[in-house]
């Protein structure tokens, strides 16, 4: 998968159902033994669909309103990187490690997306922490 029109088909669509709160859309963009990693976060490391979609369902009850605002997307053979800033309402900042904070927010996220198969092999995702931190109440 390295046509750029498929690349971003595939991310556009993942972004969306995350926009949308649609776990089973954003699992169906993983491959089977896809994995995901928000980096710098405790226990931010999964394996595997189940586990990515127990993270989507925990994660779509503390997040709400969620905008996603492309900056630059950088593509290579099977990856793509993607900046953005997130638009949105953190109503329990336990999926940024946060946990019990709250508030409007916009910061800027890093993604990595391995892909194969016309799927995410891989997506890890790095985000402005201290943005966010002064953000949240």
């Amino acid at each position: 998968m390295n046509n750029r029109t498929q690349l971003d088909r595939l991310i556009d669509d993942h972004f969306r159902y995350e926009a949308t709160d649609d776990v089973e859309g954003v699992v169906g963009t993983f491959a089977a033994d896809g994995e995901h990693e928000m980096v710098g976060v405790a226990d931010g490391l999964r394996h595997g669909k189940a586990t990515i979609r127990r993270f989507y369902e925990a994660l779509f009850v503390s997040i709400q309103g969620e905008v996603v605002e492309p900056l630059k997307r950088y593509y290579g053979d099977n990856f793509v990187v993607d900046e953005c800033i997130w638009h949105g309402q953190v109503t329990d900042g336990w999926a940024f490690g946060l946990p019990g904070k709250s508030g409007r927010a916009s910061f800027r996220l890093l993604h990595v997306f391995e892909l194969r198969d016309q799927h995410i092999a891989s997506e890890h995702l790095w985000f402005d922490r201290t943005a966010l931190e002064r953000q949240l109440t």
